[in-house]
């Protein structure tokens, strides 16, 4: 049991844009210099794990959440509406600098994944936000490698591996059924790939 809360402590949701972020500016040929990258690393990582942990600090100050780990539906609402406008903010000032375009397109993905995951909250499903961020990361890989042509193999095998422990660990600790562990990593997945035809598309 201690691995499986381990895991899902290492790989939190919240850390999952920037390591997105991280991917493709190291694994993308080079158009951005050092500088610009430390500067998008730091936004994307105080924008996107930092101002959430102290928004869920308040909340919970407020009782408007027991713990941080968000473990019933009314109490992911705020949080998930909060991060959908997040998301959508990130990637329209990633578009205003026009130095990473096709990163701004995979946070406006996360923001219509989490979109979906706000409405299946009326059907009373609390789809995986773990998966939904690891189905992202395998997305947005994907679709670097198709852009760029370039060859990512091996690192999407050990990303699907590692969607395979996220899932097993999610499950074992009695946090999600099984459909809302695929349902999450699918919204994941197939957002990054709608985001990107939208991409191509203007």
């Amino acid at each position: 049991m201690f691995i499986y809360k381990l895991i899902s402590y290492i790989l939190h949701p919240l850390l999952f844009s920037f390591f997105g972020s991280f991917l493709y500016l190291y694994l993308t040929p080079k158009h951005i210099v050092k500088q610009q990258e430390y500067i998008i690393l730091l936004i994307v990582f105080v924008s996107t794990y930092i101002v959430p942990i102290l928004m869920l600090a308040l909340l919970k100050r407020v009782n408007m959440i027991q713990d941080y780990h968000l473990r019933t539906i009314d109490e992911r609402k705020f949080p998930i509406l909060f991060f959908i406008m997040l998301s959508f903010l990130l990637g329209r000032a990633m578009l205003g600098i026009q130095i990473a375009d096709l990163l701004a397109f995979s946070f406006f993905g996360v923001a219509f994944a989490l979109s979906f995951t706000y409405l299946f909250f009326n059907i009373n499903i609390k789809t995986s936000l773990h998966m939904l961020g690891i189905g992202g990361i395998i997305g947005f890989v994907m679709v670097m490698s198709y852009e760029y042509h370039l060859n990512f193999t091996s690192l999407l095998s050990g990303l699907f591996l590692l969607a395979g422990l996220i899932g097993v660990s999610r499950l074992s600790l009695n946090a999600h059924r099984p459909k809302e562990i695929y349902l999450g990593f699918l919204l994941g997945l197939v957002s990054q790939f709608l985001s990107f035809q939208v991409y191509q598309n203007i």
